[in-house]
């Protein structure tokens, strides 16, 4: 008997420091968990330092926070905001920007992936139109005469190949003409005479002829004097080498007026292709190519764009204007381009597959280039990035973003000067600037010392008495000792979590508040109310 009762005398003994063991570890983990998330656990080896739990902020993003642990109405446990301002999943000292999910939806966030695209890029300039070198054709005779009558008589007339263009009396036309007559003449009487009579002659009238014709004298003209056989004083000179459907740039040709051997009486040109020569900048230069295609936009054709295609990068550059010329090679049959008329170009030139980002998430502050990464609703993160060459909406990312990320393409200003993205850039060198209504020296004293047992609570129960409530949402109180933080009485300037905690409170009233300390040196009120017996006496 005495041996069975001793049995279970031991079972009880070692029942009973299981329990304590397993009592004693449940309450370390549940004190571990109000200053270390569960993500957490495990990571190097399962120590970690712990991290002070600064409040806890409503998971849908209400502007609402708790000292402790709670639920919110539909069951979602309060997310833990930590002393270096993060949350689990970020990285400590990531310096990302929180947005409430009501805020976020009403600035109109929107964000797009960044994506591999092919960036084309537009090149624009401006030119004029102007007639293809090619195809300007001089009047010039070849022979010393006086012109008798004007069959083209204005600039601008059009002028077909062949057309007559003016009569003209030449002494030295009409001696070649005597001359061809003759020896046609003498070719026909020596028809008997031995061969080199006959081949002497022959050779004489082929002459004349080959001078006539270099004189530009017709064909039909030449046949019809050997009939003939007589000279004309006056001869028709023809449009035989202008183009077809050709006008009249310039015309120096009078009735009766002498001209000399190679002097210009007509200049003709074909308008049924013109070029553009469009300034292209020098920085822009390098992405024309000979064959890249471009439209042209005129004012008189302001609905009705041209096409062409570069036809020369010209190589000089305008010093003045820092420009290159390029040439483009349009179609003109109808006529509607004009020469000198003015002309804006757009030349589309080769691109590539880039990891590229809408232009529009580009923040430039002159000396980096910043773009919002969403990584969740209302949480977002600024990278700086460096960007290569832009096409017209999408600009190529070299470095600071990843393909398939969250870029803000819409209110990414409205964010920065919502969650004063400057102090989320702080690690990465900018200036942090503290706004406030007025300076700090003027509003509050020194910062008070900080609690000599700083994780000893989160949250501090205070009373004091409402001085004002600040342009700048703070509220301004003079409160009694803190003796959780070992502050003595002093009047100070706090934030509050959410502005309608001072909605209840009359100025000068006796309140209640409990504080949190969100960053170092940033106090905020997540709770305030009046004394009852305060409220009472106000009514």
């Amino acid at each position: 008997m005495k041996q069975a009762n001793a049995i279970v005398a031991v079972v009880l003994v070692v029942a009973a420091a299981a329990g304590g063991y397993w009592w004693g570890g449940a309450e370390d983990s549940g004190q571990k968990t109000d200053v270390i998330s569960s993500p957490d656990k495990g990571r190097l080896g399962g120590v970690e330092p712990a991290r002070k739990i600064l409040y806890y902020r409503n998971p849908m993003g209400l502007p609402d926070t708790s000292p402790v642990p709670k639920k919110d109405p539909m069951g979602m446990d309060y997310i833990p905001v930590y002393e270096e301002g993060e949350e689990p999943g970020a990285s400590p000292g990531s310096g990302q920007v929180r947005i409430s999910v009501e805020k976020v939806q009403k600035l109109g966030v929107k964000t797009e992936l960044a994506a591999i695209r092919m960036l084309d890029k537009t090149v624009r300039a401006v030119g004029s139109v102007e007639v293809d070198e090619r195809h300007i054709h001089n009047i010039a005779p070849k022979f010393e005469g006086w012109i008798e009558k004007l069959h083209v008589k204005t600039t601008g007339e059009p002028v077909k190949k062949g057309q007559a263009l003016f009569d003209v009396y030449s002494p030295e036309l009409v001696s070649a003409q005597r001359e061809y007559a003759i020896a046609v003449q003498g070719v026909a009487a020596l028809k008997d005479a031995d061969d080199d009579t006959k081949r002497s002659m022959q050779q004489l009238a082929e002459a004349s002829l080959l001078r006539l014709r270099n004189w530009d004298i017709s064909e039909q003209q030449v046949k019809e004097l050997a009939r003939s056989e007589a000279a004309k004083r006056s001869l028709t000179f023809h449009a035989f080498h202008t183009p077809v459907n050709g006008i009249v740039l310039e015309k120096k040709a009078l009735e009766g007026m002498r001209f000399m051997p190679g002097e210009v009486l007509y200049q003709i040109a074909d308008l049924s292709s013109v070029w553009v020569v469009a300034d292209v900048f020098e920085q822009d230069i390098g992405l024309v190519q000979v064959g890249s295609k471009a439209q042209i936009k005129l004012n008189a054709y302001p609905d009705k764009p041209f096409e062409g295609v570069v036809s020369l990068v010209y190589p000089t550059l305008n010093a003045a204007t820092r420009t290159v010329p390029v040439r483009i090679e349009i179609a003109n049959p109808k006529g509607l381009l004009k020469p000198a008329m003015f002309a804006n170009v757009e030349i589309l030139v080769g691109g590539s597959e880039v990891l590229t980002v809408p232009v529009s998430a580009v923040i430039d502050s002159g000396t980096r280039q910043i773009v919002l990464v969403q990584l969740a609703p209302g949480r977002f993160d600024p990278r700086v990035v460096r960007l290569g060459s832009r096409g017209e909406n999408y600009a190529e990312v070299l470095e600071g973003i990843a393909e398939g990320e969250q870029v803000v393409i819409s209110a990414n200003f409205l964010i920065d000067a919502e969650s004063n993205l400057k102090a989320a850039l702080g690690g990465l060198g900018e200036h942090v600037a503290q706004g406030g209504s007025a300076p700090a020296e003027q509003k509050q004293p020194d910062t008070p010392a900080q609690p000599k047992n700083k994780h000893a609570a989160v949250g501090h129960r205070v009373q004091g008495t409402l001085n004002a409530v600040n342009a700048d949402g703070t509220v301004n109180i003079t409160h009694g000792p803190v003796e959780t933080l070992d502050w003595p009485g002093m009047t100070m300037d706090f934030v509050l979590a959410n502005s309608s905690l001072a909605d209840n409170a009359r100025i000068g009233s006796a309140i209640t508040f409990e504080i949190v300390e969100r960053k170092p040196g940033e106090w905020v009120i997540t709770r305030l109310q009046a004394k009852p017996a305060e409220s009472h006496e106000g009514h």
